[in-house]
């Protein structure tokens, strides 16, 4: 009794899981709320029910990513523009930073100039 309790218990969980972690468009029949509240009050008939006719099973198998060896790999992967953009973007902020400071020490210059002039 206690083994059909425990399947029971984990076909729940299980169920409400999937529930919340399907994409709307996923979901079959009514929306995500109202299949949760379904598996939440009704735990093992609501459970059953989800995984009959609630939930969207895809018609084919997805195909697996080619992998590529490194040799026949893209010259600039997707993220390697990225990457580069970010990297070029830190050396502008860099460059400026380095010339506010250096504006910031010549006005010193300036105002200790002006001053040692008027005193």
């Amino acid at each position: 009794m206690f083994v059909l309790s425990l399947m029971a218990f984990v076909l729940f969980v299980v169920a409400l899981l999937d529930v919340i972690m399907r994409r709307d468009d996923q979901i079959k029949h009514l929306p995500k709320i109202a299949w949760v509240f379904i598996v939440i009050l009704l735990p093992l008939i609501g459970a059953i029910l989800w995984f009959a006719v609630g939930r969207e099973y895809p018609s084919s198998p997805r195909p697996r990513p080619v992998m590529r060896p490194a040799a026949e790999a893209p010259r600039h992967a997707p993220y390697a523009s990225s990457t580069e953009a970010q990297l070029a973007a830190l050396e502008r902020e860099i460059e400026l930073a380095e010339r506010d400071k250096r504006i910031r020490e010549l006005e010193e210059q300036v105002r200790r100039q002006s001053e040692g002039e008027t005193a």
